[in-house]
């Protein structure tokens, strides 16, 4: 048993895979995380590109990520000459992907994507495999948020979610395609599994490792971003049903 297991681990996506990197301020993150993206797609995909959004750095995260994509055919780089938000970041990135399987994870080195290792054998199950952190390494009332906020996501949404913002998701591209989403932050998670959720698609939830980060900056537990996620939640929980029509539509 354990050596098909092992098989299924290592046989290579195929239609490619595209690996979204959205990144705010993570200049000291960015070159090791492109590179254990470029190390998993060498070994998890028979063709892969990988994206760096950068979304309005101040401290030269644009910079190296456009040095990187100079030295290397894979890497393309997406800017935002400011801030717009985390959803808006993954959204600019998913319009840039053209090849088959999305998948995506945050800069900052929380994860480690070789643990694709553990979603990749899942996709003969559904078109979306999604991570959730076994054990999180954040501080208390991030976790205490975190656990609020899954609760009410998939009660008003109607999912069964165990970690709705963990970012360690693939899944297939023609999801979305077509699609333009309107959380301009966290939200967009909760926009993802929806429009999975209307298509008939049930997610499979994987355990994967968290990490504390080493270096850069930590902002998604500040309560601004907090006061924006809570106006981003009444926004598409009014639009679920507009979302619904539109996808169905397609």
């Amino acid at each position: 048993m354990a050596n098909n297991h092992q098989k299924q681990v290592f046989t290579k996506i195929e239609g490619g895979l595209s690996i979204v990197l959205p990144a705010y301020n993570e200049r000291e993150n960015i070159e090791p995380m492109v590179q254990e993206a470029k190390a998993a797609g060498e070994r998890f995909a028979d063709s892969y590109e990988i994206i760096i959004v950068d979304d309005g750095s101040v401290d030269k995260t644009a910079e190296i990520a456009e040095e990187l994509a100079k030295r290397d055919r894979h890497i393309k780089l997406v800017r935002h000459s400011k801030n717009l938000g985390y959803g808006s970041a993954l959204a600019d990135g998913f319009k840039a992907a053209k090849l088959r399987w999305i998948f995506f994870t945050d800069s900052d080195r929380q994860f480690q994507i070789s643990e694709l290792e553990k979603l990749i054998p899942r996709i003969s199950e559904s078109k979306m495999v999604i991570g959730f952190r076994e054990k999180r390494a954040d501080q208390i009332h991030r976790r205490v948020y975190t656990r609020v906020f899954n609760c009410l996501v998939n009660f008003l949404f109607g999912l069964k979610v165990k970690d709705v913002n963990a970012a360690f998701k693939l899944f297939a591209r023609e999801i979305i395609e077509g699609r333009n989403f309107i959380s301009p932050g966290a939200l967009i998670n909760a926009e993802l599994l929806f429009i999975a959720r209307v298509k008939g698609i049930d997610p499979v939830q994987v355990p994967v490792s968290h990490f504390p980060r080493k270096a850069g900056r930590q902002t998604g537990g500040s309560l601004k971003v907090l006061a924006r996620a809570s106006r981003e939640l009444v926004r598409l929980y009014s639009q679920r049903g507009i979302i619904r029509r539109e996808v169905k539509l397609c």
